[in-house]
């Protein structure tokens, strides 16, 4: 008899455990469903992806020209990276996470989508803190070429601007943290990131002191196992 539940791997980390599960619901005509843990919080399912593949479509979507070298900061279960790659004028993705374990789970393609971005040659992982590269534009995203700039920047970890993973990631959300963002861009750059919650006037205030252009957009999705409609929030400011 097939599993309904199975966990494919288990890891101990600084902030918590790390778990990589599969689930199968019979109340969803049996589908199976990717989940990822941190301790007892849920971070991802891949039975809910719009929000992250909208972060992709409307980031990319407010960029010009061709040859664009993008950023997305968090892996997760890789819907955000293989939506950027959608773009066929990405010249090159860097994936930037700071769990070895959920870039080991795509190199050796125990997810869905590990193949995709593995097979695409545009794509190469990073194993390093996003908010720690963020605020150093001398080193940057690249640890093949310091200071090196991008076109966009896609960022989906915390949960939101003001619901965090880990409280240091804060300082990211603040003007003088998205102007250090902002030196690692080319000059009509794009920086977007998802939300869990509602727009955040004060966090849109933030970005306006930096960048040119800001827009907000909130993405709506179906909940099958609730049999509702869930809300989340991309921003999107364009340098």
């Amino acid at each position: 008899m097939e599993r309904l539940f199975e966990e494919i791997d288990f890891r101990k980390t600084d902030i918590g455990d790390l778990i990589l599960q599969r689930r199968k619901y019979l109340q969803l005509g049996g589908e199976v469903v990717y989940e990822v843990k941190l301790g007892d919080a849920f971070l991802m399912s891949s039975l809910f992806h719009e929000v992250e593949e909208a972060l992709s479509r409307l980031g990319l979507g407010a960029l010009e020209g061709d040859g664009w070298d993008v950023v997305v900061g968090g892996l997760g279960l890789g819907y955000t990276a293989v939506a950027a790659l959608d773009f066929p004028q990405v010249k090159e993705l860097l994936v930037v996470d700071t769990m070895e374990g959920v870039i080991d789970w795509h190199e050796r393609e125990l997810v869905p989508l590990g193949k995709v971005m593995n097979e695409d040659e545009r794509c190469r992982y990073v194993l390093g803190d996003f908010f720690a590269l963020a605020k150093e534009p001398a080193k940057g995203f690249d640890p093949q070429e310091a200071g090196r700039k991008f076109h966009a920047v896609l960022l989906d970890i915390d949960h939101s601007p003001r619901n965090l993973l880990a409280a240091q990631n804060a300082e990211f959300y603040t003007v003088g943290g998205l102007a250090n963002l902002a030196e690692q861009l080319h000059p009509g750059g794009v920086f977007a990131l998802w939300s869990d919650d509602a727009p955040d006037e004060q966090f849109i205030a933030d970005l306006e002191n930096v960048f040119g252009k800001v827009m907000t957009e909130v993405v709506k999705f179906p909940n099958p196992l609730l049999d509702t409609i869930s809300e989340s929030t991309v921003y999107v400011a364009v340098l």
